[in-house]
């Protein structure tokens, strides 16, 4: 399940490696691209790409809605049973995806998280990320290492199931155990960005993390947690 907003370039590359790194790994896939309302022609570029890959189910917002929105969009449209989610930008390396759903399986977990291990990015996002990492494992009491990327893995019902807010992408992991599941991390490759321009920036990487981490914050510590003894 792919999130996208102005990836118009990337996306033909895109499903060529899906396609390749699939082919042969696993019996029947579907590839849900959620066009975030793009300006680019990312649509267009979609719509023609579908002949080609049969496998490419399109959802398009009226409007810009957010990575969140886009991501439970794709859930909610998700038939199998696990569903892994990618960023657009090429930056995720479509190889890894074998890797992320067999560590699923071998676990029984219900998520795989990916953390990159070897990040192609500036000094500068890099710390962005790493400030933003800190403070939401900080103040949500989890070990994640790289909430930030979006390569993971999960049950396609669990995840589903989870309440999502504006900001919630982030917190996936998190949301999981918050429900009862079980969380595992591997790691994935990271690659330089080649088309388009990134959606982060300090203002949404670092303050917006804070507001949101704060929000889980507030979950965790209302959430219902009892065990039936008994019921007749």
């Amino acid at each position: 399940m792919v999130p996208a907003y102005n990836e118009r370039d990337n996306l033909a590359p895109l499903l060529a490696e899906i396609a390749a790194a699939l082919v042969g790994a696993v019996r029947s896939y579907e590839v849900i691209v959620v066009d975030d309302a793009s300006t680019d022609g990312t649509l267009e570029m979609l719509k023609s790409l579908r002949a080609q890959y049969p496998q490419l189910h399109i959802i398009s917002f009226e409007r810009n809605a957010g990575q969140t929105a886009a991501f439970a969009a794709g859930f909610r449209a998700a038939t199998a049973p696990v569903v892994v989610t990618l960023d657009a930008d090429l930056q995720n390396d479509p190889a890894d995806i074998p890797k992320l759903i067999a560590k699923l399986h071998e676990t029984g977990a219900t998520a795989v998280a990916g953390y990159r291990a070897a990040r192609k990015d500036t000094g500068w996002k890099r710390l962005q990320s790493r400030i933003a990492n800190g403070v939401r494992n900080r103040l949500n009491g989890e070990v994640i290492r790289d909430t930030g990327c979006s390569l993971k893995a999960f049950q396609t019902d669990a995840v589903r199931a989870l309440p999502l807010f504006s900001g919630m992408h982030r917190f996936l992991p998190t949301l999981i155990k918050m429900n009862g599941g079980t969380v595992t991390e591997i790691a994935v490759g990271h690659r330089p960005r080649k088309h388009g321009v990134t959606k982060y920036g300090m203002w949404n990487r670092a303050w917006r993390s804070l507001v949101d981490a704060f929000a889980v914050r507030w979950m965790q510590r209302r959430a219902l947690r009892y065990r039936v003894r008994e019921e007749e």
